[in-house]
């Protein structure tokens, strides 16, 4: 199996093991990092180990290869397709796109950005984001006038590849390409980590993904997203 075939398990087996909170075959990390988990296969036993792993109520999603079927004390909450986009070679990749020279730079976003990080993901839904997410790779923002007009980064990390993740952009400063530049940006530094960046998007999120493929993304697989409950007896 490709590692990007199971890229949860496989960071969490790696890259990211230092997060790793484990029972027997399944892992996850913290919620307030990420609410993403996984398991070498997805067999009753494993999925046993992971409702090990949750408290009573606790959500984790699941990146798979069929559609997901777990057992008694876990439910699906909810689950559809999942399109994973690699971009495999840097020269496929477009130049790095760049803001206006009068808008501000990128910054590193650290723990004194968490609340604004908090209140841009909310309000854009680009997918989950703790308050401790931004200890899973680089991530970088543009403001305007103080303000964090858009942001994107690093989430899941594996041995030669480096999943860019929380792209989005504040509804107020659209159309100034903040989203391309940052991932730009992010795609230069990971190959010259000598890493491979990829992302997950929704298949019916056609406008993104049309943005990702005229950065060099191309689709390399189709999975399943599932989130999954801890129901207390």
């Amino acid at each position: 199996m490709h590692p990007l075939d199971n890229p949860i398990w496989q960071a969490l087996t790696t890259t990211q093991a230092g997060f790793a909170q484990t029972c027997d075959g399944a892992r996850k990390f913290p919620r307030e990092v990420s609410v993403l988990a996984g398991f070498s296969e997805p067999t009753a036993k494993n999925y046993d180990a992971l409702a090990a792993l949750l408290s009573p109520d606790e959500r984790v999603g699941l990146f798979l290869q069929a559609p997901a079927n777990p057992p008694a004390p876990l439910i699906i909450e909810s689950t559809g397709p999942l399109l994973q986009m690699l971009c495999g070679n840097r020269d496929s990749s477009k130049p790095a796109l760049r803001p206006d020279p009068s808008n501000p730079e990128f910054v590193r976003l650290t723990q004194s950005d968490v609340p604004e990080m908090l209140a841009l993901t909310k309000l854009t839904k680009p997918g989950p984001f703790g308050s401790r997410t931004y200890e899973m790779g680089d991530y970088f923002g543009i403001r305007r006038e103080g303000t964090l007009a858009a942001m994107a980064g690093e989430r899941l990390r594996l041995p030669g590849y480096t999943e860019i993740s929380a792209v989005c952009t504040h509804p107020d400063h659209l159309g100034h390409g903040y989203a391309s530049a940052l991932m730009a940006m992010l795609m230069d530094r990971i190959f010259s980590r000598g890493e491979l960046p990829f992302l997950h998007v929704l298949p019916e999120n056609t406008r993104a993904i049309q943005v990702y493929e005229r950065l060099g993304f191309a689709q390399r697989s189709s999975a399943y997203l599932a989130v999954v409950r801890h129901q207390p007896k």
